[in-house]
C-alpha cells in the first residue's frame, strides 16, 4: 500500500476515535441513558471505519439465556439475533460466552453453527461477520457485531479496528449503565419516601415505623420493598 494511502488511513482512523472519545464524553457529561440511541450512533461512527462492514450491532445475552440487540444500524443485525434467540447458537453468542473475538470469512461454508448458518443465509444477506466480546460491567453479556455482504470482506486492518471500537463501545456501555443505575437508584428512594408518606398518614406513625412497615410487607409478598412502594403510590394517586 502506497506511503500516502496509509497517512491518510491513519488520519481517518484517529479522527474516528476521537469522535467516538467525544460521543462517550458528551454520554458522561449529559448523564444520557438513553442506551438504545447512544450505542446506535457509536456502532454507526465504528462501522463507517471498519473496512468491509455494511452493517453493526450489539447482541446482549442475560444471565438466563435471553438474546436481545441493541444499537443496531439496520434490520439486519436485529433479524440475526433474532435467528440466535431462537437456535441459542451462532458467533455473536459465541464471542459473547467463550471467545473474545470470532470472523467469519464465508458463512455459507461455516460449519460451527449450522442451524444459525440455515436461517441466517435464509433471511439477510449477509456472508461475513466479525464478534467482539464486550467488557461489560453488571449481570449478562454482550458482543459488537460487524457485518457484511461479500465473503472475505474482513481482512486484517478489519479485525484490529473492530477490536479498538470494541473497547470504546465497552467504555460507554459501562458508563450508560451506571448513569442508569444511578437514576433508577433515586426513582427507587424518591417512591420509597412517598410511600412512607402514605403509610405515617394513614397510620399514624413516625418514618421509622412506616419503612418497618414497608419491610415486612415485602417480606410477605416476595417483592423488593421498591415494587411494593410503587403499588402503594399507585392506590393512592
Amino acid at each position: 500500500m502506497p506511503a500516502r494511502i496509509r497517512r491518510n488511513r491513519k488520519s481517518e482512523q484517529r479522527h474516528t476515535v476521537y469522535t467516538l472519545l467525544h460521543e462517550v464524553d458528551e454520554l458522561q457529561r449529559r448523564g444520557r441513558t438513553d442506551v438504545e440511541g447512544a450505542l446506535t450512533r457509536i456502532n454507526e461512527i465504528s462501522m463507517a471505519s471498519v473496512p468491509g462492514a455494511r452493517y453493526a450491532g450489539v447482541t446482549v445475552v442475560d444471565d438466563v439465556r435471553r438474546v436481545r440487540s441493541l444499537g443496531a444500524t439496520d434490520r439486519v443485525p436485529r433479524v440475526l439475533d433474532d435467528v440466535q434467540a431462537e437456535v441459542l447458537e451462532g458467533p455473536c453468542l459465541s464471542a459473547a460466552w467463550q471467545q473474545h473475538t470470532i470472523v467469519v470469512d464465508d458463512l455459507s461454508v461455516e460449519d460451527r453453527w449450522p442451524a444459525y448458518r440455515e436461517r441466517a443465509l435464509a433471511r439477510t444477506p449477509v456472508r461475513a461477520v466479525m464478534s467482539f466480546r464486550l467488557h461489560a460491567a453488571g449481570d449478562g453479556l454482550a458482543a459488537l457485531n460487524f457485518y457484511a455482504e461479500h465473503a472475505g470482506a474482513f481482512d486484517d486492518e478489519s479485525v484490529e479496528l473492530g477490536l479498538m471500537f470494541a473497547a470504546h463501545a465497552s467504555m460507554a456501555w459501562n458508563l450508560l449503565h451506571r448513569e442508569q443505575r444511578f437514576r433508577s437508584a433515586l426513582a427507587s428512594r424518591d417512591v420509597i419516601g412517598q410511600a412512607k408518606g402514605v403509610l405515617m398518614e394513614r397510620f399514624d406513625v413516625d418514618a421509622v415505623a412506616a419503612f418497618e412497615l414497608l419491610r415486612r410487607m415485602s417480606s410477605d409478598a416476595g417483592t423488593s420493598i421498591a415494587e411494593i412502594a410503587e403499588r402503594l403510590v399507585a392506590r393512592r394517586r
